[in-house]
């Protein structure tokens, strides 16, 4: 049996020890380049707001109805809206060039669960949902997509 070349285990070839190592330097690198302690910075709002955006009216038959937009950044348009007990149709209107959202009420934040949802909303996408309340309190809705970013907001039914 002959003697490993110093530096090297017994049965491991010089090179792949060479590889591991670069391979682990590689990986150190890649990982340290994300980190920082600085916080992200986020877009501003791109886009105009329609005039019909935000105002809660009410149809014939009583239903609330409520228009939100979100573009390619991290915010819904109006952040809030105040609803009364009863029949809430929301549309969401992505006028993004590039990102996709969705749309749902936070799990847990608020006084009774609200189920109906928006999976997904591509760019220039909009869907409507529509769903009832009768406790009053905040509801909180989310882009599950951008929620770490900070892509919230409130729906407050009056009491």
């Amino acid at each position: 049996m002959s003697a490993a070349p110093p530096g090297t285990r017994p049965g491991r070839h010089p090179s792949a020890s060479r590889r591991a190592r670069l391979g682990a330097l590689v990986l150190l690198l890649a990982v340290l380049s994300g980190c920082t302690n600085r916080e992200p910075t986020l877009p501003e709002p791109t886009r105009a707001t329609a005039a019909d955006v935000g105002t809660v009216t009410t149809d014939d038959a009583g239903v609330q109805e409520v228009i939100l937009e979100t573009g390619d950044d991290y915010v819904f348009t109006p952040a809030t809206f105040t609803v009364a007990p009863g029949t809430v149709r929301v549309t969401v209107r992505n006028t993004a060039e590039q990102m996709t959202h969705n749309f749902e009420f936070s799990e847990g934040q608020g006084p009774a669960p609200i189920a109906e949802r928006i999976p997904v909303l591509g760019p220039g996408q909009s869907e409507t949902i529509e769903f009832t309340v009768t406790a009053p309190g905040d509801y909180q809705f989310e882009c599950t997509f951008h929620l770490r970013l900070g892509q919230v907001g409130t729906m407050t039914v009056t009491g």
